[in-house]
C-alpha cells in the first residue's frame, strides 16, 4: 500500500471502532498498525485488530483447488471476482485542530468514509506518548486477545524505529497500573517485548 494513499472504505461504523472493507481483496493492512479516517472536522486513529477474507456471496465459497495463485489467475480468474477483504478497528484517539486527543470522538466514522494507512510522520506523533492505552483496555471486550493486539502495535512501534529502552519502560509502567500489577501477565508480555526489540524489524 501507497503512503496515505486510501485502500478501503467503512461499511460499519460506531463510536468505538469501524469495520472497513478493502477494494481490493489481496490488500491488507497489517495487524496491530494504524490506519487513518479523514475529515474536515478530525482525523481518526483505528488500530487493526482483526482481518478477514472470505466470499462476497453466501452461496459461493472458496474450494481447495490444490493450485498455485498464479495458476488459478490464470485457468480460473472469475474465482477471485467474489473474494473480499474486510478488516475491524478501534478508535483510539483523534487528530483536531493541531491536538491530539486520545479519546472516542464526538462522532462516528461515516459509512463509505475513505481508510488510508497512517501516515509515518502522523503515527509517530501519535504513539510518542502512551496515552492511548487506557482507551484501548477500555475497549478490550472488543477485541479478540488484547495483549496480542497490544504486542502487534508494539511491533509496528518498532518498524517505525519508536520502541526504544525508553519508551518501552514507559510502556510497562502503564500496562501495570492499567493490570491491576498483574505480575505474570506483565512478565510474560515482558520477555515477549524483548524478544521483538531485539527483532530485525526493531531495528529498520
Amino acid at each position: 500500500m501507497n503512503t496515505n494513499k486510501p485502500f478501503a472504505e467503512v461499511i460499519e461504523s460506531s463510536l468505538q471502532g469501524f469495520l472497513a472493507q478493502s477494494w481490493q481483496w489481496d490488500t491488507f493492512p497489517t495487524f496491530g498498525s494504524l490506519v487513518t479516517i479523514t475529515t474536515s472536522e478530525r482525523t481518526l486513529f483505528g488500530l487493526v485488530h482483526q482481518i478477514k477474507t472470505g466470499s462476497m456471496d453466501p452461496m459461493r465459497y472458496p474450494f481447495a483447488y490444490q493450485k498455485t495463485e498464479e495458476e488459478l489467475r490464470r485457468e480460473q480468474p472469475q474465482i477471485f471476482e467474489f473474494l473480499k477483504t474486510t478488516f475491524s478497528c478501534v478508535i483510539i484517539g483523534y487528530y483536531q485542530e493541531s491536538h491530539m486527543h486520545y479519546l472516542l470522538a464526538a462522532q462516528p466514522a461515516k459509512i463509505h468514509a475513505f481508510v488510508s494507512p497512517a501516515h509515518p510522520d502522523l503515527a509517530k506523533q501519535f504513539l510518542y506518548q502512551d496515552r492511548y492505552l487506557p482507551l484501548l483496555f477500555s475497549l478490550a471486550g472488543q477485541l479478540s486477545n488484547l495483549d496480542e493486539t497490544v504486542l502487534a502495535l508494539l511491533g509496528y512501534q518498532a518498524s517505525l524505529n519508536l520502541l526504544t529502552e525508553a519508551k518501552i519502560e514507559g510502556f510497562m509502567q502503564e500496562f501495570s497500573l492499567l493490570t491491576g500489577n498483574d505480575y505474570r501477565r506483565l512478565k510474560v508480555l515482558a520477555s515477549r517485548i524483548e524478544r521483538l526489540a531485539n527483532s530485525p524489524v526493531a531495528h529498520v
